[in-house]
């Protein structure tokens, strides 16, 4: 009889195993390739789980990033703002000091939105917050201002989309002009990555959650830009009443903008005040005049209303034929009759010269 190695094993064949009379018992190396066998089996199915569960949190990333309910916390310096033409001007904003010393107090309550790109980042809402952030960075060189929480958008998102993004928070939060609104248009359209070829159209793209009367508004305005834009130094704090006005008179007289041009660009203009001021001596047509004008002077006669920030607060005025009269906070009855005399004697003389 020969003798068994102890590393033979003995498989059943077929039905034998299952045949096999109660008691029997498996070879030792049998039972663990048995069991080997099942725990790779669960392994590969609980690898093919968390594959699937890996894939499905993927695709859910990418929809929060493209929806931009993804926050983070980006480094200023990281962001950049060229891809999209803002609809802000330039010009610091004179209330930016309030949003910094929010800011600084309780911390951003409303996050950025920036795209995601393999260079940093595109701005999309958040210009001023932005600022903010950059400005108080420089002022204090506190890190928590070197990072701001910022909505992450997947790269890739339609230039037109974008765009609405960053005009429907500003249309929502209604502080911004109606010359800022309008020179976006006139920027967009004259883009030629944009589909918009005329500023009709590009304000019928990034207005389209407006009013039709708003939109309107814009066009207005944008028309208004193409004929004096390049003289205006303040044009975003030209209200909208001035701004119609003016727009219709140039339209009824080709001439007018050449002299509203001229009448910018003589004096250096310091002051959005000066500026409007300015343009509302234009705004009324000559010959226009109230019935008090008429049954004075036997003629009808030109009359201009305007205000502006004083240094003692609103100062309105309305000019006309042989009368001028002049209205704000101050009691005038109570000023020294020789400290009222210079003071007038020095107004006629800035007048005449």
């Amino acid at each position: 009889m020969s003798k068994r190695r102890i590393f033979d094993i003995d498989f059943p064949d077929g039905d034998a195993a299952d045949a096999a009379p109660a008691g029997s018992r498996r070879g030792p190396m049998a039972s663990a390739i048995s069991e080997n066998a099942d725990a790779l089996a669960e392994r590969q199915a609980t690898e093919s789980r968390i594959r699937e569960e890996n894939d499905r949190l993927a695709h859910e990333l990418v929809r929060l990033r493209k929806a931009g309910l993804i926050t983070e916390e980006v480094p200023v310096a990281s962001i950049l703002t060229d891809k999209l033409t803002r609809d802000r001007t330039d010009r610091r904003d004179p209330e930016l000091d309030e949003l910094k010393a929010s800011i600084r107090d309780v911390g951003l309550s409303n996050p950025i939105r920036v795209e995601v790109q393999e260079s940093g980042y595109q701005l999309v809402q958040g210009y001023r917050r932005l600022n903010a952030y950059r400005e108080l960075f420089a002022e204090t060189g506190d890190d928590r201002f070197a990072r701001i929480p910022a909505g992450l958008i997947a790269h890739g998102e339609a230039l037109e989309a974008l765009y609405r993004k960053m005009v429907d928070e500003n249309l929502v939060r209604r502080d911004i002009s109606f010359a800022e609104m309008a020179d976006l248009a006139r920027k967009y359209a004259a883009d030629p990555e944009t589909r918009a070829e005329t500023v009709a159209q590009a304000i019928a793209l990034l207005y389209a959650s407006a009013g039709r009367q708003k939109r309107n508004y814009i066009g207005h305005f944008a028309s208004l830009l193409d004929r004096i834009g390049d003289s205006l130094t303040f044009p975003e704090a030209i209200p909208r009443s001035l701004g119609l006005q003016l727009e219709r008179r140039m339209a009824a007289d080709a001439r007018l903008a050449r002299r509203v041009s001229d009448a910018l660009m003589a004096f250096p203009i310091a002051s959005a005040a000066k500026e409007i001021e300015l343009l509302r001596g234009f705004a009324v047509p000559a010959g226009t005049a109230t019935g008090a004008d008429t049954a004075r002077t036997g003629r009808p006669t030109a009359k201009t209303t305007l205000r502006f920030e004083g240094p003692g607060g609103m100062v309105r005025c309305t000019a006309s034929d042989g009368k001028l009269e002049i209205r704000a906070e101050k009691d005038f009855g109570s000023l020294d009759r020789h400290d009222l005399e210079a003071a007038l004697d020095a107004f006629f003389q800035a007048l005449d010269n």
